[in-house]
């Protein structure tokens, strides 16, 4: 009696346990849009704070590359004062006249229009120029770099769920031959044909099983919060669902990808760009050692007013035109302080950038590598997964004749999962080293 009481138990659990996992899962997959890693990439490029930073740190690089912030254009600007004092007079002339007041108004108004052009500065107006090109092109450089490094994210974020999305379908699979192996013992625990311990082992796995798809169901529910925090979406609303499988029809290159990484990776041009502006920098303390010619003209009024006095109105007014030239002699050495160090650094980019391609190499081999080495396990993965599925089934089918033991067909049943595990993985593992290698030459 308690025997049969437990089975009863047990089974009216799987029931709902069944229920709750098939209401979680119907519904999903017609209530939601699918989206694909395109749709994700597109909304990620629209909506990415990263991308939105990275645009306005370019931007501003081409706002401030201008003649004007280069020093090349001339400053015009107008002035003007108004000045008003109250004064006691005592004055004493050498012909013995004697002046004496209290309380004289003087007013004072000033006007003027002045325009300062610096015509030579050792032609350093023009290096400066070149360098702010050189600045706006890094930061257009930088933006796709935020760009790629995006699109990789995007591409990870978005197979992981799939990959998580078909870790769960695995899950169901086993599930489904867990029920079968449970209703072909219960029969022959009933017939008296099978021990009752092996009934009892076969729903314990299902039970473990329908706990695996419940905690997988939290994991892609994770998986989908993480996807969303990249797309700038809500982390909590999941208003979508990802395709079913994962596409893998890239053939990589080698000779290709070598050649390309010099001119398209962005690390490289980064660096490569950092020994221009350095460059120019050095160029440019280098005009400070050489004259300066400046241009300045206008136009300028001045009216002074006096309540008393020997002069009561006093105006200036007219244009005004003239120049001037500055020829630095010493410095206290700084010229000369400030080009060692700027060649320093301009020394210390060329190494760096050295560094970066030896860096950018390494990844690109060892993404190729990755790939080559997952291309080749899955293709093992993907014969080994056929034999795992075909050997369960017949284990299932000899379990359903009495030709086998219990054991036997958990061990076939260990065994399709463990490699429809690892087979998924492979996948999600080739797709990584896929977006990786697209990364590297600018490719997604």
């Amino acid at each position: 009696m308690i025997g049969n009481f437990f089975i009863q138990n047990i089974s009216m659990r799987e029931v709902v346990l069944i229920i709750f996992l098939t209401i979680g899962l119907i519904p999903v997959s017609f209530a939601q849009k699918i989206i694909s890693a395109d749709d994700a990439v597109r909304i990620a490029l629209k909506n990415s704070y990263d991308i939105l930073i990275s645009r306005n740190d370019a931007a501003i690089s081409k706002t401030n590359n201008t003649p004007g912030n280069a020093g090349m254009l001339p400053t015009v600007s107008i002035n003007g004062s108004d000045n008003y004092s109250m004064n006691n007079l005592d004055s004493r002339l050498s012909s013995g006249t004697s002046i004496v007041s209290s309380s004289i108004n003087t007013n004072s108004i000033s006007a003027g229009v002045a325009l300062n052009w610096t015509i030579y500065d050792g032609g350093k107006m023009f290096v400066t120029k070149n360098k702010l090109n050189e600045i706006e092109a890094l930061g257009e450089i930088q933006f796709r770099n935020q760009l790629l490094q995006t699109v990789y994210n995007v591409v990870v974020a978005y197979f992981a769920v799939v990959k998580q999305q078909q870790q769960l379908a695995s899950i169901n699979k086993v599930i489904s031959y867990n029920q079968e192996r449970v209703k072909i013992l219960q029969t022959s625990f009933n017939s008296g044909a099978s021990a009752k311990n092996n009934l009892l082992q076969s729903k314990i796995d299902l039970n473990v099983s329908l706990e695996n798809a419940i905690t997988q169901q939290s994991i892609i529910v994770e998986a989908k919060r993480n996807l969303n925090q990249i797309l700038c979406l809500n982390i909590d609303s999941v208003t979508y669902e990802v395709v079913d499988s994962i596409p893998l029809n890239y053939k990589p290159d080698k000779t290709d990808l070598l050649h390309k990484i010099y001119t398209n990776n962005t690390s490289i041009l980064s660096s490569q760009k950092q020994i221009d502006i350095n460059k120019l920098s050095v160029d440019e303390l280098k005009a400070n050692r050489l004259p300066r010619i400046t241009f300045n003209s206008g136009y300028n009024f001045q009216s002074s007013n006096y309540s008393s006095g020997t002069t009561l109105l006093n105006r200036i007014f007219g244009p005004q035109i003239g120049g001037s030239i500055s020829l630095p002699i010493y410095q206290g050495g700084n010229i000369l302080r400030q080009i060692a160090v700027s060649k320093l650094q301009l020394e210390s980019s060329k190494f760096e950038s050295e560094n970066v391609k030896i860096q950018v190499n390494a990844q690109l081999l060892n993404a190729l590598t990755d790939f080559e080495y997952q291309q080749h396990l899955l293709s093992i993965e993907t014969e080994n997964a056929g034999l795992v599925k075909e050997n369960l089934e017949i284990s299932m089918q000899r379990l359903r004749f009495g030709q086998t033991t219990a054991l036997e067909v958990r061990q076939a049943q260990q065994s399709y999962e463990d490699s429809f595990t690892r087979l998924i993985n492979f996948k999600y593992n080739l797709k990584v080293a896929e977006s990786k290698l697209k990364q590297l030459i600018a490719g997604l």
